[in-house]
């Protein structure tokens, strides 16, 4: 049911990881919310179950983007999923949660962001959080997240761990204590052996708020601005074009890739660009959809003769049987463990990330061996210095926008992965998988002189579903938002989702995106409390 006509204090378009977040905080103290998802709701049986995640690429759940061809990745022209249902990409991701390194944050606050250094998110992190395995060191325990442990893991990821160590990795029991470095289990979005999405954490318990209206099929196509403010959004839902105003703010927490077109479908954005597409310029602003970074995968892949894999997770039966009987390979997620370290012991941090898979896992799941079992390692550059763009492809809102990451554009980029393999490869090596190693699928044995790797990472590579930056905060030129996430030259309009990040964080960027609204909706209740307190004392 459309809303038009109507008014609320704040409309927040996208019910993704941020959106859920947004939603639910905005909405504790009486402030009247709207929150509009593009996708349907999250009804999918997928959706639940850990080892399926795969399953929902290309789905009714997926925005099934593509990108550009990428003359570092052979012409390749790569897919990109991204969640399109309540939860967003939370809903459909591979639910690891990985905050990042120190540092990362530390680097956005010298670059003139105030109030994000490390010290600064840490709360933030917290606040979101359910630690459930108990009290610990940086961690929460009265959030609405609930993050965990892999609850059934297969004997292949503890494998994967040993062969590490024998190589001189050491053993990490915790990834985001602010001690980054070593290898161990990951932590997972995960609860009673499900997936824990933003919808299920944030949105669905409080949907009862009287305050709170979330509207699902409703895309948005435009940000209504007037003399230089965000006045409301007109979206289209079942057919009917409907308007609503926004009597404080208007929220964009739709991605990294719709924050930035839906900004420069309502006159935000770069005045050529918009003006090639016809639209009326509101503010030029020339980094509206630049500074686009993401993290690659590189994979070596191997059969294996344990058969315990998660490579028959997705079949029928499986599936019946988690359902009815709540147990069986569908409980297990498709990256259990993993690692980070460094290529270059005078590194400040870790700059490459493993993720082990107990399964083939060959251009996103989709294109594995239809029999057999495997299990393998994808290497990615944490760092990337490539930058790419996204653009209008026309000024339909319906038009997928032009996806350009420009992928190891840098050279430093592919030095990085081709060593990640070569890494990768001496970890298998190790005599902790001699009972269980089979055949090299992937590059191959004769695949060895760093040529012949580099051409296999161009070949292979794709994406770790980790795209941000296309709406970078900062003051300099090409910045969007400012330290509050406010659009430059637009009053009552800010981006709170991983579009923000001026770079990229050091791992899986969905925990950094749920850090990233807690602190948009701190802001934006230190702003509304700063014009009370400044009203009450005129009068």
């Amino acid at each position: 049911m459309g809303t038009n006509g109507e008014a609320y204090d704040y409309v927040i378009i996208g019910a993704g990881s941020a959106g859920c977040v947004l939603a639910n905080r905005l909405s504790e103290d009486g402030a009247s919310v709207l929150l509009l998802e593009a996708g349907e709701p999250d009804e999918q049986t997928e959706i639940q179950v850990p080892a399926a995640f795969s399953e929902l690429f290309e789905s009714e759940v997926d925005w099934n983007y593509y990108t550009e061809p990428q003359d570092g990745l052979d012409g390749r022209e790569l897919y990109w999923p991204r969640g399109k249902t309540l939860g967003g990409c939370s809903s459909i991701n591979a639910m690891i949660y990985i905050r990042g390194h120190p540092s990362d944050y530390d680097t956005w606050a010298d670059l003139g962001n105030e109030g994000w250094g490390y010290e600064d998110v840490l709360p933030m992190f917290e606040r979101s959080e359910h630690f459930e395995p108990g009290p610990a060191p940086e961690h929460g325990s009265d959030g609405p997240l609930n993050v965990t442990g892999p609850r059934s893991p297969r004997p292949l990821a503890e494998t994967f761990l040993d062969a590490a160590v024998e190589t001189g990795l050491s053993r990490n029991d915790d990834f985001n204590d602010g001690d980054q470095e070593g290898v161990g289990y990951y932590h997972l979005t995960q609860k009673d052996g499900k997936r824990h999405s933003a919808a299920d954490a944030f949105l669905k318990p409080v949907l009862d708020r009287p305050n709170l209206t979330a509207e699902t099929g409703a895309q948005v196509t435009e940000v209504s601005i007037e003399d230089d403010r965000a006045t409301g959004v007109v979206y289209e839902q079942d057919g009917d074009r409907s308007e609503v105003e926004a009597d404080e703010e208007v929220v964009l927490t739709a991605g990294a890739v719709n924050s930035p077109q839906l900004l420069m479908l309502s006159g935000v954005g770069p005045a050529a660009h918009l003006q090639e597409h016809d639209i009326e310029v509101q503010a030029d602003l020339p980094g509206v959809g630049r500074n686009l970074q993401d993290h690659l995968f590189a994979f070596v892949v191997y059969q294996s003769t344990d058969t315990d894999t998660l490579d028959d997770a997705d079949s029928l039966w499986n599936l019946v049987k988690y359902l009815l009987l709540k147990k069986g390979p569908l409980t297990s997620n498709v990256a259990e463990t993993g690692g980070f370290v460094r290529t270059d012991p005078d590194l400040d941090a870790p700059d490459l990330q493993f993720h082990f898979a107990p399964s083939y896992f060959m251009r996103h799941g989709l294109d594995n061996p239809d029999s057999g079992h495997g299990f393998s390692i994808g290497s990615t550059q944490l760092r990337p210095e490539s930058r790419g763009e996204i653009t209008l492809r026309s000024a339909d809102p319906f038009d997928d926008p032009v996806i350009d990451p420009n992928y190891l554009d840098a050279d430093a980029d592919l030095d990085v992965l081709v060593e990640g393999v070569k890494q990768a490869r001496e970890i298998v090596g190790a005599s902790a998988f001699d009972d269980v190693r089979g055949e090299e699928v992937w590059p191959g044995e004769d695949v060895q002189t760093d040529a012949e790797i580099e051409a296999h990472v161009r070949e292979t590579a794709h994406t770790v579903y980790h795209p941000v930056g296309t709406c970078k905060m900062g003051d300099d030129e090409m910045a969007v938002v400012d330290d509050d996430l406010r659009v430059h030259g637009i009053d009552g309009l800010r981006v709170a989702d991983a579009s923000v990040m001026p770079t990229i964080s050091s791992g899986n960027t969905n925990a950094p995106t749920y850090m990233i609204a807690e602190m948009a909706a701190a802001r934006i209740m230190d702003d509304e409390n700063t014009v009370a307190e400044s009203v009450a004392a005129d009068d």
